[in-house]
């Protein structure tokens, strides 16, 4: 796929080395974790609120920000910034990330850029793209990486997965046919999928059911309501 990047960014083929790491001895340690508009996806959510030990209702009150402009098919969920002159994470501190073993896919990611989308028959393509950016000394550290081997260490395999689920809904041929989602129905996309704890309570779900079990049925269920 050739696409038309800015300077800084290129896209990577498969096997492509490049060098990274980000530690504490890093000069620019947790500058990525500021001054930054953070999406977060339904999984993100999940995460972050079994690392805070809170329900996602809380997590979405506490942390969150959701908008929903005119214009927009789904509502988006934003990480919600410290007011302290450099719009910070909430959740960093000098010693780096609080909740890194929950940190959303897109911390993960960094400095990597990952899109996909689904073809006609339904099968999801990905393509990858490595963004230098001048604030960031990682690159200057000889520890050689591939997009499979940041993938693996960085655990992004199950981030992958259910954002990749989610375009069977965001990208169904009814939206890319023009449907648009009433008001109740954008309610429902937050409620069923960010708000999954609330969601599980309503539809009486499974006790042992895992968090993955939960998340894959969410989908399900709202791609049933949506669109029969």
């Amino acid at each position: 796929m050739n696409l038309q990047l800015p300077d800084n960014v290129r896209q990577l083929s498969a096997d492509e080395e490049f060098n990274f790491s980000c530690h504490p001895q890093v000069d620019c340690f947790t500058d990525c974790c500021r001054e930054l508009e953070l999406a977060l996806m339904p999984y993100d959510v999940l995460r972050l609120s079994r690392i805070l030990d809170i329900t996602t209702a809380e997590l979405l009150e506490q942390y969150c920000l959701i908008e929903c402009e005119a214009d927009d098919i789904f509502p988006r969920v934003y990480l919600g910034m410290v007011d302290d002159g450099r719009a910070s994470c909430p959740f960093v501190s000098k010693k780096g990330c609080a909740v890194y073993e929950g940190r959303p896919g897109a911390c993960r990611t960094y400095p990597l850029g990952r899109a996909a989308s689904r073809n006609i028959s339904g099968r999801c393509q990905a393509f990858h793209v490595l963004l230098t950016e001048p604030h960031c000394h990682g690159f200057a550290e000889p520890v050689e990486q591939t997009i499979a081997r940041w993938t693996e260490n960085q655990g992004l395999e199950p981030y992958n997965q259910f954002n990749d689920m989610l375009m069977t809904i965001t990208q169904h041929i009814s939206i890319q046919n023009d449907m648009r989602l009433t008001r109740e129905q954008q309610q429902l996309y937050v409620d069923t999928l960010y708000d999954l704890d609330g969601f599980c309570a309503r539809n009486r779900a499974r006790q042992d059911d895992s968090d993955d079990e939960l998340m894959t049925n969410g989908i399900k269920w709202l791609r049933n309501e949506l669109f029969g």
